[in-house]
């Protein structure tokens, strides 16, 4: 078992911690929150060993799990990196590019592993389809949430859009070409709704839309591809799968069938494979150890982190 520390103690670190408890990979040793107050709150509450100094802390583990706000990813990050912790980060990975590429060097340099919690990676609807999204051409995104003062320290962007951000490149097998966006702030003072265009070098465009002003939640993904429409509902965690394939001959009463211009028939079917549920966050805590022990890439390795947030920062420079 791995023994990990949890730093930070907010509303996802407390559900890191009770995962990570329960979690057969693991040894929880304890956890550190800047704020003293809630971290002995919470050791008394939920009965975690808290730290009250991080060094100490990171100099009892083997992993170290940072769910800080993400202006403390860097320094978090570098303290356990240089003292040989492998880390999980919380998305996105740094506040800034050039803090998550020296991370990469960092952990190269150390060899240490790192894994950035883009957690729906693990989305078991997302899973499902995966590897039936082949060479999309056109993707359409919408991740809307209610208003929540948690997450406001940083645009939309990187609260929310990020989260597709990192499925698309993920699916997308190029490199982006140009974007355009546009974002708006309307109750903080960064934005809170914005809607960006991607071009890829192969020709794929995504048009991606993110709000945390909305009246009701969604999360939402559609990726159109040669003779195939994919849906992917995030929060739902429901998939939809039509295809098209040539018509037959002699098409069945209940065949569905559809002719072009140029007279060419196709008929339509629906593939929706089964969906295995998951808890999403233990999966990815987990794979992370599995790829320590094994010495394997994670699933999401930093420097995927750092791409998701160079495509992410390039549309909030483009507002």
């Amino acid at each position: 078992m791995l023994k990990v520390g949890v730093l930070g103690a907010g509303h996802l670190g407390k559900i890191h911690l009770r995962l990570l408890n329960e979690s057969a990979k693991y040894e929880l040793v304890g956890f550190y929150d800047a704020d003293a107050i809630n971290g002995q709150k919470v050791a008394a509450e939920f009965g975690y060993p808290y730290f009250d100094n991080i060094n100490t802390l990171i100099d009892s583990v083997d992993v170290v799990d940072i769910v800080t706000p993400t202006l403390s990813h860097y320094e978090c990050a570098k303290k356990a990196i240089e003292k040989g912790r492998h880390i999980f980060i919380e998305k996105p990975i740094t506040k800034t590019l050039e803090e998550a590429e020296e991370l990469i060097v960092l952990s190269e340099k150390h060899q240490v592993k790192g894994q950035v919690g883009h957690v729906e990676r693990f989305n078991p609807a997302f899973i499902a389809v995966k590897e039936t999204i082949e060479s999309p051409m056109f993707i359409e995104t919408h991740r809307l949430a209610e208003f929540n003062p948690r997450g406001t320290d940083v645009p939309v962007v990187l609260d929310l859009m990020i989260h597709d951000i990192d499925a698309i490149l993920s699916v997308v097998p190029s490199q982006v070409k140009k974007i355009n966006a546009s974002g708006v702030s309307v109750i903080s003072n960064s934005p809170d709704i914005a809607n960006a265009r991607i071009e890829f070098d192969n020709g794929c465009v995504a048009n991606l839309t993110a709000s945390r002003i909305s009246l009701k939640s969604m999360r939402k993904s559609r990726f159109f591809q040669k003779d195939a429409y994919i849906s992917v509902d995030f929060l739902e965690k429901k998939v939809e799968v039509v295809k098209m394939k040539d018509a037959p001959e002699k098409p069945g009463d209940f065949d569905m069938v559809l002719q072009n211009a140029e007279g060419v028939k196709k008929q339509i079917y629906f593939e929706n494979p089964d969906i295995a549920q998951n808890n999403a966050i233990m999966d990815e805590l987990e794979t992370f150890a599995d790829a320590i022990d094994n010495d394997s890439t994670p699933v999401v390795s930093l420097k995927q982190g750092a791409n998701a947030l160079k495509v992410a920062l390039q549309i909030i420079e483009s507002f």
